[in-house]
């Protein structure tokens, strides 16, 4: 099915890892299952999960705010623990924590509210479930963990079917009761395609809503690529997107201090979207709901400069390939405007290389400031360097100007090698 162009045209969407792992500021899951904390240890933290301020209305409000376009929520994650009243398993908050109700549903109405897209998040793993750990990855790459693999000739393929029929059970819930634009898959190197039998799971979910898009953690059955953590150097096939953490954290760890800037932020958004992607940028809400201020600061600093720049970020498509401008780009749909970003005050100009286009006018998005170029040099069909000029101090932006290129068609460029 061709790819929803609502997704495509999102560019920014907020990814939200939310769960009991809040209380103690441990890593989500990956704490017990590496041995940072005890098992035990981190499941007494259901006992202090109280979302006593969770406000999922705020929580709309400042994604909307800020420019995004969808949200992504963990409705379980490795651990096992959802964060939905499930009735396929026993371990979920509103029966074992203080919240003691559903923290899904209120925050798909309060997005549907505000005009964005659902986004769930759901671990295809589970270490917690006895069932879980009934059979190999045929190929393990690492020595397997007792929450994740059984011991060599312990195998239980009975066991597993029981596990697969739960997995299906809660996605099917997720899918008719929440409705999800999106549905964010995690855990799928565990196992292969085969034993997750991924199909089947994409025919059940597609079954109750044929128009949910899924991410390439569901394999070969994914429609979109998803980039972790750094921007990759060449743009994935297809339509693609970068999670990202404000800190080095997905989850709400108050020891991490190390928050990027905006302006950092602001360079890792207009390099994915110049790149054709989404960035889906990730916060840690305490136990009680609240997004920590220093991760609302930062969220909001990148909002303010998407809306400053909105019509280069909104309606574009990736903009010129590496080597004509040095920096990102994104093109207009009608590719007949070129937005160049500038991350560092030029000196005398910005240059565009391979250009063929007559160049009608460049403006300084934001304050409308029309500035001066010309053309040096080209022979035959090699065009010469188009050179900009600089715009004054007073037209730059705090973290990266925008110029926007009006060309006199079509955007056309020579990509050759030169005369010989």
């Amino acid at each position: 099915m061709p790819m929803r162009p609502w997704f495509t045209d999102a560019k920014l969407g907020i990814f939200i890892h939310y769960g009991i792992y809040a209380v103690d500021g441990w890593a989500e899951s990956w704490s017990f299952y590496t041995g940072e904390v005890s098992h035990e240890e981190y499941m007494k933290e259901l006992e202090g999960f109280t979302a006593s301020r969770y406000d999922p209305q705020a929580w709309a409000e400042l994604f909307a705010r800020v420019g995004a376009q969808y949200a992504v929520l963990t409705t379980k994650h490795h651990d096992g623990v959802a964060l939905w009243d499930t009735a396929h398993g026993d371990l979920n908050v509103a029966r074992h924590t203080p919240a003691g109700r559903d923290l899904v549903g209120g925050f798909a109405d309060a997005l549907r509210e505000r005009g964005l897209k659902v986004g769930l998040y759901y671990s295809h793993s589970d270490w917690n479930h006895p069932d879980y750990p009934s059979i190999r990855h045929v190929k393990p790459g690492e020595p397997p963990s007792p929450f994740s693999h059984a011991e060599p000739g312990k195998e239980d393929p009975a066991a597993w079917e029981r596990y697969l029929a739960y997995r299906d059970g809660q996605v099917g819930e997720l899918v008719d009761r929440f409705r999800p634009d999106l549905l964010w898959f995690d855990g799928e190197w565990e196992r292969t395609e085969e034993q997750w039998r991924m199909g089947e799971l994409a025919e059940l979910i597609l079954a109750g809503n044929p128009d949910t898009v899924l991410n390439a953690r569901m394999l070969s059955y994914g429609d979109y690529a998803t980039p972790e953590q750094g921007v990759p150097l060449q743009a994935p096939d297809g339509p693609w997107e970068l999670c990202l953490t404000v800190n080095d954290s997905w989850s709400y760890r108050p020891k991490d201090r190390d928050f990027k800037s905006v302006r950092q932020l602001v360079r890792y958004f207009t390099e994915t979207i110049g790149m054709g992607g989404n960035l889906l940028l990730g916060v840690g809400p305490r136990e009680d709901g609240t997004i920590p201020e220093e991760q609302v600061e930062r969220v909001e600093g990148l909002g303010a400069w998407v809306t400053k720049h909105a019509e280069a970020v909104y309606g574009t498509v990736a903009g010129l390939p590496a080597g004509h401008h040095y920096g990102p780009s994104t093109l207009s749909a009608d590719r007949r405007t070129l937005y160049l970003m500038c991350f560092d005050a030029p000196r005398e100009s910005v240059s565009i290389r391979g250009l063929r286009n007559t160049i009608r006018r460049v403006t300084v998005l934001g304050t409308g400031t029309e500035l001066g170029h010309h053309v040096t040099g080209g022979l035959d069909a090699v065009p010469g360097v188009t050179w900009i000029d600089a715009p004054a101090q007073t037209d730059l932006d705090e973290y990266a100007t925008v110029l926007a290129v009006e060309l006199d068609g079509e955007l056309d460029l020579y990509r050759g090698t030169g005369r010989d």
